[in-house]
């Protein structure tokens, strides 16, 4: 029997991310000619102790997120031009940038990127509790994979976003969280 790849073996896709080079066309298309939403808008992101391609960069983006059943579509945007794969080579735009996986252990997550010789684009804290990675897995731009052990409380944020999607009836597509 053919065993899964390493990185099949972290855990299933639970996002497909987009980096738009117009994000409130995008919202446009997601909620009104997809019909996926509402989307929770989060700004001015940043990091803890991020780091790009190992070296320390203070990047800031902000996020969009909104359930197409049990798959999340993120939109996101730059908001500075500091070194991170929203600026530079990985910045593709108007198409799939990249995947993102749950997992339980970033540091499993780190070994099965080891194995298969995956480049870390990206590393950080997500909140006090959570830790991320972005990797090239081989596929270049356009074909990066986001290794997220979410922050304590991250499931109940998910959740009321999935929710809230369930029977979305097109009212306030976008939404700010604090």
């Amino acid at each position: 029997m053919i065993q899964p790849g390493p990185i099949k073996a972290l855990g299933d896709v639970i996002q497909i991310a987009y980096l738009p080079e117009d994000f409130d066309a995008a919202v446009k298309y997601w909620t009104e000619t997809m019909g996926v939403g509402p989307f929770f808008l989060m700004e001015n992101i940043r990091l803890g102790e991020m780091r790009y391609r190992g070296q320390p960069s203070d990047a800031a983006f902000s996020i969009a997120i909104g359930y197409w059943g049990d798959i999340q579509i993120e939109l996101i945007r730059a908001e500075n031009d500091a070194p991170s794969i929203y600026t530079g080579e990985y910045a593709v735009t108007d198409r799939m940038h990249h995947i993102c996986i749950f997992v339980d252990s970033i540091a499993d997550a780190r070994a099965a990127c080891a194995r298969i010789g995956a480049e870390i684009l990206v590393e950080g804290k997500v909140g006090d509790t959570g830790e991320v990675i972005y990797v090239d897995a081989g596929g270049g731009p356009g074909h990066v994979v986001e290794l997220l052990q979410p922050a304590a409380g991250s499931d109940g944020l998910f959740a009321m976003m999935k929710e809230a999607a369930r029977d979305w009836d097109g009212a306030d597509p976008l939404r700010v969280l604090a």
